[in-house]
């Protein structure tokens, strides 16, 4: 497959995940809190409590869309909030303001905002302090990495990077924003240049792989399927991030195009998946 057409397969899968049905979204036992974290409509998060022991470790999961679309209810995926709750971890699923009514700027600032909405909160939902994840797929992977790597977002917030444990990008594919646009062919660079416009140095600054170097949170877990583009933006950023001295793993999985690129999202926290499990147990060792 040409990088043009993986690269045009990767807006698709994200705006399909975007506009997916009722279905996929999650069958929780219990209905979620719902929580403003800004004054916009956009800025609002559901939040499950985790079940068992509390204060529990949070995972907190930001949607995929193409920075310009998606919604926290239709691209949480069916399983994530059961298995992780039954995990024993506090679950968070953020809605943020998208492109073009908003910056890319904006929307990393707004996960940054809305985990510390939730962990002003701590006491009463239940949240142990310091140990949180980022979780996030496709453009919600990006702004996650970018949250990690760029420690002005958490700064802003009052946070810092000893509030987080973590950070799980999920097959993005724009960690590095001027190889990823030089790439794309013309449905995609039109989504890339509203989304990241046409300056090189403000592209670098909206690019994880650029921003690597030393402090970052404190590990990652890159998860990708085998899309060509997706592989080599996950490599780049685990060689920038290895070179800062920041802990990182790397696991491929089955699935090429749209269809590896929904279902990874989809069926994570599906126990018969196999990245499930790479999961859980990177998630013990980082609450450990």
């Amino acid at each position: 497959m040409t990088r043009l057409a993986t690269t045009t397969l990767s807006l698709i899968g994200a705006l399909v995940l975007a506009a997916a049905p009722p279905a996929f979204a999650q069958a929780a036992k219990a209905p979620p809190t719902a929580l403003s974290y800004g004054s916009d409509a956009a800025q609002q998060l559901d939040f499950w409590r985790a079940t068992g022991k509390t204060p529990a470790p949070l995972v907190l999961f930001v949607h995929g869309g193409g920075w310009k679309r998606g919604d926290k209810d239709s691209a949480t995926g069916r399983y994530k909030v059961e298995h992780y709750t039954g995990e024993g971890y506090a679950f968070a699923s953020v809605n943020y303001r998208l492109v073009p009514a908003a910056t890319v700027e904006q929307q990393a600032q707004d996960v940054a905002d809305a985990l510390a909405a939730l962990l002003k909160r701590a006491d009463a939902l239940g949240i142990a302090r310091g140990k949180v994840v980022l979780m996030g797929h496709s453009a919600g992977a990006h702004l996650v990495a970018l949250v990690g790597t760029d420690p002005r977002y958490l700064q802003k917030a009052g946070l810092s990077y000893a509030d987080v444990r973590g950070v799980i990008p999920i097959d993005g594919a724009a960690y590095d924003i001027p190889s990823q646009m030089a790439d794309a062919g013309r449905m995609m660079a039109k989504t890339y240049q509203q989304a990241f416009g046409t300056d090189p140095a403000r592209q670098r600054a909206l690019s994880p792989t650029a921003q690597a170097a030393a402090p970052n949170a404190p590990a990652f877990l890159l998860l990708h399927v085998q899309r060509d583009d997706g592989v080599r933006q996950a490599e780049d950023l685990e060689a920038a991030l290895r070179k800062a001295g920041t802990p990182v793993e790397r696991q491929g999985f089955p699935g090429r195009g749209l269809p590896g690129h929904m279902q990874i999202n989809r069926e994570m926290g599906n126990p018969d998946y196999a990245a499930t499990g790479v999961v859980d147990r990177w998630l013990a060792r980082a609450f450990s």
